[in-house]
């Protein structure tokens, strides 16, 4: 009965059982979350789901990030934050992999911590529980529903959602089960954004459906609505319907020994997680051998084979394209600065510069990477005109476990995703999150998240 388990320790989780590193960790992607979701209020895609939650969510009191003046139901807070958070490939991930985005924990989190008046405390509490909870889910599945064609975090961040609601909403044992088995039933979300060549929009919104999907489940399960009790490890539950050759005891593997929490990956750049490691590691070589783009004669990139297979995009047709090409990625890296979010919103994908070195980028398998966990390692070798070439291995990027940002580099993201709140307001805002334990309501916190 592991989804009863998982269900016990999520609702018995305290804050004081929480180790110190585990809860800072849930402070930084609390933080990370909040600045991107800010950035991603002001994209277009975000603009109509932002409408659609005003429309249909209005009469609440949740904020949405980014906008002044605009509160919403908890539901569609929290499918306009996931939205805002998953809208420029800039969220977190876990490392290694395992189709889940941490970041998506923290829209259903704040949206029914604000409607309950929930202190810091509580919020953190509510994401660790979460992030421990999904992530197991996660490993158990390991990613063969994305081999489905499933996007994996649309179907685990429901998980993820629920319990962070749920915990909010102060769920026992029993009713945050029946939460978990509403929740199996929410879950959704296609990779087809990813071959067809247009659309990808709706990829913004698999975390935001997800979001919403998990704050409904749990507001259901609090009114006394059941769902299966089974609904994860069952004949006809999660991972048996959505993956192959799946791993149920991972469920409960470790539970409140090991600390998910701290496998939490921030990235630097707002790309898919699999150009973060090349973009380093070419990054470092021009530094050291002082190249540009018309000194390359070619750039090597031995990964594994999913980033092989999906991800060698060499003329991207829309902006998610753009973000999801390790190529494109890459060739931008050059040109313009990519630890700025702008400056990926504002390349051209007809960019010739651009698209130029994007055709001397190839992409190769690298037998390293082809075990389960290796997906940011890289071999990189470049070849210069003048025949030198210049090599690198990396087996991670900076914004990972293993190889932490700075401070200085952490909240460096913050103001350049936040800029547009005005130094004064973003400043105040990044004091309050970083001090989020000590805060006794996050409403006035959210407050300043407000253009």
């Amino acid at each position: 009965m592991q989804t009863k388990t998982l269900a016990e320790f999520a609702a018995g989780l305290k804050f004081e059982d929480i180790p110190e590193d585990v809860r800072a960790n849930a402070r930084n992607c609390i933080q990370d979350a909040v600045g991107i979701a800010v950035f991603g209020a002001k994209l277009p895609w975000s603009k109509i789901v932002i409408d659609y939650a005003r429309r249909n969510g209005a009469g609440g009191k949740c904020s949405i990030l980014g906008v002044r003046g605009t509160k919403a139901s908890a539901p569609m807070a929290a499918l306009a934050n996931g939205a805002l958070v998953h809208a420029f490939e800039m969220d977190s991930l876990r490392t290694p992999g395992t189709g889940v985005h941490p970041g998506g924990i923290v829209p259903p989190a704040l949206a029914v911590a604000e409607e309950q008046g929930a202190s810091g405390k509580d919020l953190i509490t509510a994401f660790v529980a979460a992030m421990e909870v999904t992530t197991r889910i996660g490993l158990a599945t390991r990613h063969s529903s994305e081999e489905k064609g499933f996007h994996a975090p649309g179907l685990t961040g429901v998980f993820g959602a629920t319990v962070a609601a749920g915990k909010l909403y102060g769920l026992d044992a029993v009713k945050m089960t029946y939460a978990l088995g509403i929740g199996g039933s929410l879950c959704s979300g296609l990779l087809e954004f990813a071959k067809s060549g247009s659309g990808a929009m709706v990829k913004r919104l698999h975390l935001g459906r997800a979001a919403e999907g998990g704050v409904l489940a749990a507001s259901l399960a609090k009114g006394g609505f059941e769902g299966p009790p089974t609904v994860i490890e069952g004949k006809f539950g999660f991972l048996n319907a959505f993956a192959d050759h799946a791993l149920p005891e991972k469920l409960t593997a470790e539970l409140g020994e090991t600390w998910e929490t701290r496998t939490i990956c921030f990235k630097r750049c707002a790309c898919h997680g699999t150009a973060q490691t090349p973009i380093q590691g070419l990054q470092e070589l021009r530094a050291e051998g002082g190249f540009t783009a018309d000194d390359v004669a070619e750039i090597v990139i031995g990964t594994s084979k999913k980033v092989v297979a999906n991800h060698d995009i060499k003329k991207p047709a829309d902006a998610m394209a753009a973000q999801y090409s390790v190529p494109f990625s890459v060739a931008l890296s050059f040109f313009r600065d990519p630890l700025d979010p702008q400056s990926f919103l504002d390349a051209k994908l007809s960019d010739p510069a651009i698209l130029g070195l994007c055709r001397k980028i190839r992409l190769e398998v690298f037998d390293e990477t082809a075990k389960p966990g290796k997906a940011w390692v890289c071999r990189l070798a470049v070849k210069l005109k003048d025949g030198r070439t210049l090599g690198r291995t990396l087996t991670d990027f900076s914004g990972s476990p293993t190889k932490p940002m700075s401070k200085a580099e952490f909240d460096g993201k913050f103001r350049a995703s936040t800029r547009d709140l005005g130094p004064e307001a973003s400043a105040r805002l990044l004091d309050g999150l970083t001090r989020l334990e000590s805060q006794p309501s996050v409403t006035a916190l959210l407050a300043l998240a407000a253009t």
